[in-house]
């Protein structure tokens, strides 16, 4: 399976922040945002990552991230030139997708929680081997800001509606998504919604017409976090903060994970760890040598 990071957008909602540089290369306490999404493909054991920007700020995320060497990974780099919907994504990254499977994390999504890991190898799995598409729910009290899927007791999507005046369920859609090849078609063959976008619930929605889109749930221990406005923003920070210094583990460390995979060896995580004279640099050596 292949994956795939949506980091364009203007990033209006935090103007002025985001008036010069990506919402995604924003910090999130001591990572820059796309750090989180990209250690969730990492996590699924994902090592071929396309990740999809503008124009703009794509030379930034080219700094940043590079070939992916480093994390015994591959990164390969496209243009969004303008915001015209998620599922744009697979036509975009078609020839990067090939024949294989992928799946689609949105740039500025942050989930932490036990057994997450376990979540994201399952839909691999499930994706893999009995095809169609694997989306997730997650119970919140006021579900109308949002997608929301009904489903039933087995995990199948029975509706899919975006931002409903009066929702079906409390299950709103994170933006996580895992599907088969025929994404690819499904999403060439969409027109444009009236806010001339390619609409990802257009996508769900043929999957779920053909009965192949299941739901995955989010449950009480899994934090899904906002970071689309100021507060959500220092809020997701804040979050970090207290997890990494109340456990002493860090969250979404690329690093720590690449090594975890068996992606790359201890001389090669204590060779990053010398890149950074910081506490990140410290934690690097302290995993490397804690074994």
């Amino acid at each position: 399976m292949k994956g795939i990071i949506l980091a364009g957008g203007a990033g209006t909602r935090l103007y002025p922040l985001t008036r010069a540089v990506s919402k995604q290369i924003l910090p999130l306490y001591d990572k820059p945002m796309i750090y989180y999404p990209l250690s969730v493909l990492m996590l699924a054991g994902i090592r071929e990552v396309l990740v999809i920007s503008t124009p703009r700020d794509l030379g930034l995320f080219r700094e940043l991230l590079g070939t992916g060497e480093r994390l015994g990974m591959r990164f390969e780099y496209a243009e969004q030139p303008a915001p015209r919907g998620l599922a744009e994504a697979f036509v975009i990254g078609s020839d990067f997708i090939g024949k294989d499977t992928c799946a689609l994390v949105l740039g500025d999504n942050v989930f932490y929680g036990q057994g997450f890991s376990a979540t994201l190898r399952e839909s691999v799995r499930a994706v893999e081997t009995d095809g169609g598409a694997r989306i997730f729910g997650y119970y919140v009290r006021d579900p109308k800001p949002y997608g929301v899927v009904e489903f039933d007791s087995a995990g199948r999507a029975l509706s899919i509606e975006e931002k409903p005046a009066f929702p079906r369920s409390n299950y709103a859609v994170p933006g996580l998504y895992f599907y088969d090849n025929s994404v690819i078609g499904i999403a060439a063959g969409l027109a444009p919604s009236p806010r001339g976008e390619l609409e990802i619930t257009e996508v769900n929605n043929t999957y779920l017409e053909r009965g192949q889109l299941s739901v995955g749930v989010l449950g009480r221990g899994m934090a899904w976090l906002d970071t689309g406005t100021y507060d959500g923003l220092l809020e997701a920070a804040n979050f970090i903060e207290t997890i990494q210094k109340r456990q002493g583990m860090y969250v979404s460390c690329i690093e720590e994970i690449a090594f975890a995979n068996g992606w790359i060896g201890r001389e090669a995580l204590l060779e990053l760890a010398r890149e950074y004279r910081t506490e990140y640099g410290e934690y690097l050596r302290w995993v490397a040598e804690k074994d």
